[in-house]
């Protein structure tokens, strides 16, 4: 570890020099050789250097959303040239530079901040070893060797030895204790930050085999962090705890701002959305109107939460503008349904509703003059002219319905009837 922090000196005298100008601010309040003062320095390191990486942690964000909607692609090019890698590969890197992709940078923030965790790291052991490095001189090397955090020096670590714990003026219980329980929050925040992205920030219709490697690495990489914490000193604890914290709070409010679509945090966002527009008629907010902005241009490819969200304000009256606002519109039910509204079939009467309706027209109508004849009448004159057939009695005149059915010309019956 030593070998490999020294390869980061170039970066110690400036991670140097920020800690000791922290440290004569909290200095002047708690003390100079206080634990609190060169822990609260270290704090503020990592709240600097975490503010400096937040557009790296927006193209993360950014990169891991492409991720999971390229895996489908990605897949069926890994099938498709399965016995042909090089093709392969250039087919992945073709979509990839279509899709304006970067699988390192996801990576980005971690890279970034790897030179400032080692050169900490080598900073905190020339202390412990009592050596001067970068910015600290040796007065200040004196104080940090005498400031404790519950007990526990900020360059003892959980491996060490009774004797040089007694060097640092310390005991090896309470360091053990102090190291034992900064190691066990710092791989929980670390389990409940990837818990958090798996479970509520991922789009749930996307099956793919990345969805199985993040799910394992929520297991991995918490117990990798414990065992390379029991060699850590109290001080990379506290910057890595504090680092860890960060990233779980940064997540928290992007979860909550900017979820993934299709992610069950877009879900709850768009619900919150609908009832702020239900009480106050408006949607309120630039991020709020980006967000509507974004699934009115979508159109037919919103995903179900969308439409829902969609037909949430259509009950309301209201039809989502391009601009992100909302207006109030009687079409808004069609717009939410994706067309025009169904036209209603009228209801089929009765037989009997059917017959009284018939009866009742019949009786309305009068012949236009007394010598006229209609052309019922005609027809019925032309049957009577027909011979009838021989051997079989007369039934009475033709115009007479048979038994059961109905006076005057017969209704076609219905297809489906036949």
């Amino acid at each position: 570890m030593d070998t490999i922090a020294s390869l980061f000196s170039f970066i110690t005298t400036p991670v140097s020099w920020i800690i000791v100008q922290f440290h004569k601010v909290y200095g002047a309040l708690f003390g100079d050789d206080s634990g609190w003062a060169w822990g609260l320095s270290i704090v503020s390191l990592v709240v600097l250097i975490r503010i400096c990486l937040i557009p790296l942690f927006v193209k993360q964000i950014k990169s891991t959303r492409n991720m999971q909607v390229l895996q489908p692609k990605m897949k069926a090019i890994q099938e498709r040239y399965k016995n042909d890698k090089q093709r392969q590969s250039e087919e992945m890197m073709k979509l990839y530079k279509e899709t304006g992709t970067n699988p390192l940078s996801s990576c980005l923030p971690i890279l970034a901040q790897s030179p400032f965790f080692f050169a900490l790291y080598h900073v905190l052991s020339s202390i412990a070893s009592g050596k001067k490095i970068g910015a600290i001189n040796q007065d200040l090397l004196d104080s940090a060797r005498e400031a404790h955090i519950f007990g526990a020096p900020l360059a003892a670590k959980f491996m060490d030895s009774a004797d040089k714990v007694t060097s640092l003026n310390a005991d090896l219980t309470d360091v053990r204790i102090v190291t034992a329980l900064m190691i066990v929050l710092m791989s929980a925040s670390q389990f409940f930050t990837q818990r958090q992205l798996m479970t509520k920030n991922v789009d749930l219709t996307v099956k793919t085999p990345y969805m199985q490697q993040q799910k394992m690495l929520m297991y991995v990489f918490p117990i990798i962090f414990a065992v390379m914490g029991i060699n850590f000193p109290v001080g990379v604890l506290v910057y890595w705890l504090t680092t860890n914290v960060w990233t779980m709070g940064q997540q928290m409010y992007v979860i909550n701002q900017n979820p993934t679509p299709g992610s069950k945090a877009q879900d709850a966002y768009l619900q919150r959305v609908l009832k702020r527009v239900d009480s106050s008629g408006q949607v309120r907010g630039r991020t709020q109107r980006r967000t509507v902005k974004a699934i009115v241009a979508k159109g037919p490819d919103r995903n179900d939460i969308e439409r829902k969200f969609i037909t949430g304000l259509s009950k309301m009256g209201l039809a989502a503008q391009e601009d992100g606002t909302v207006e109030k519109s009687e079409t808004a039910v069609a717009e939410a349904e994706g067309g025009a509204p169904k036209r209603q079939q009228p209801k089929r009467q009765t037989k009997a509703k059917r017959q009284t309706a018939a009866t009742a027209g019949g009786a309305k109508e009068e012949p236009a003059a007394a010598g006229s004849k209609t052309s019922l009448q005609k027809r019925d004159a032309s049957q009577d002219d027909q011979p009838k057939p021989a051997g079989k009695p007369a039934s009475g005149s033709s115009r007479q319905a048979k038994s059961g059915q109905r006076k005057g010309p017969q209704r076609p019956k219905h297809p489906s009837k036949k």
